[in-house]
């Protein structure tokens, strides 16, 4: 039986709009949307197309938690709150396996991340899911990259290199591996899979930084495009940098590696005033500078700041 797109819709997406900021969700031609007075409207967009982003055989509930936590990265990196986010999703067929599959992930990030889908299309395909989150910041607090001065510490949240870790296991890259268990490759599965965009954040981001961006071309590459925005250099203690418990178990430098240039952990680096306090869960791992570009010391490896620049869809 042929299912229209509208029934597609409804069956498995229109449950997911409800909001607080939420006049009019999934069911006319658009969403309407009520900004708290006093902010301003935040809107950022990301895509992800299956085998550039993602596997053919990932999970579909894992793919929905993913492509929605990345887009929601950005909102946290400006010190926005969410307000509702739109999904465009191409599907090779209408497989009502794969949406109820979906729509399960769905629902938990939804709901996790107080993110409401209040609108969208589905259309016929290859497999490709972009998002459009919304957020809301008071006028003039939000964080860009722009902000940054010499001498600001440099800090990030959470651990890094996960993800890049993650995706080595799943791709067969990394194998024979005695010093992780199946609890560590578990964790770093969650990791890469179920990013925690760190929106909970947002106060003190608005309060305290003077300039953010998430971590999803790899530290080094998003410290530098803190550097080139902001006019200024990043130096970067690389013995300094936050390592989870299961990353830390491997052997050599591999590990730092990853964490200087793997994508796709959707933590966040910040600057802020030198002597700032900073709260549980963020680490100070080097200082602005007037040089420009970004240094790293501490890491006895190749030279990572010439080779290793995060990922980009076009470098040739």
């Amino acid at each position: 039986m042929a299912h229209s797109e509208f029934d597609l819709i409804y069956r498995y997406l229109a449950s997911f709009g409800t909001g607080p900021n939420t006049v009019l969700g999934v069911g006319d031609d658009a969403a309407v949307m009520s900004v708290p007075a006093g902010h301003e409207l935040l809107v950022s967009s990301d895509t992800q197309v299956e085998g550039v982003h993602f596997f053919p055989d990932t999970l579909p509930e894992n793919l929905a938690y993913r492509v929605v936590s990345a887009a929601a990265s950005d909102l946290a990196a400006m010190g926005a709150t969410p307000l509702g986010m739109t999904l465009s999703l191409t599907l090779p067929e209408a497989d009502e396996l794969w949406l109820h599959s979906f729509s399960m992930g769905l629902g938990a990030v939804v709901s996790d991340l107080s993110l409401p889908l209040v609108g969208g299309d589905v259309t016929r395909g290859s497999l490709t899911l972009g998002v459009t989150v919304l957020g809301h910041s008071p006028v003039g607090a939000w964080v860009p990259r722009t902000g940054a001065q010499v001498g600001d510490w440099l800090c990030v949240s959470g651990s890094i290199g996960d993800a890049a870790c993650a995706l080595a296991l799943m791709s067969g890259e990394l194998t024979d591996l005695d010093c992780l268990d199946p609890d560590d490759e578990q964790y770093l599965e969650q990791r890469f899979y179920r990013p925690t965009p760190r929106l909970a954040l947002a106060d003190w981001l608005r309060q305290t930084a003077t300039a953010c961006i998430d971590v999803s071309d790899g530290l080094l590459a998003d410290c530098g495009h803190i550097g080139r925005a902001s006019g200024v250099g990043c130096r970067i203690d690389a013995t300094k940098v936050p390592l989870s418990a299961s990353l830390s178990k491997l052997p050599g430098e591999q590990a730092l590696r990853w964490a200087l240039t793997g994508g796709d952990d959707y933590e966040l680096v910040m600057t802020v005033p030198e002597g700032t306090p900073l709260p549980d869960g963020i680490t100070q791992i080097g200082q602005v500078t007037d040089d420009d570009g970004v240094t790293c010391t501490g890491y006895s490896g190749d030279d990572l700041v010439s080779k290793d620049q995060g990922y980009d869809h076009f470098r040739g």
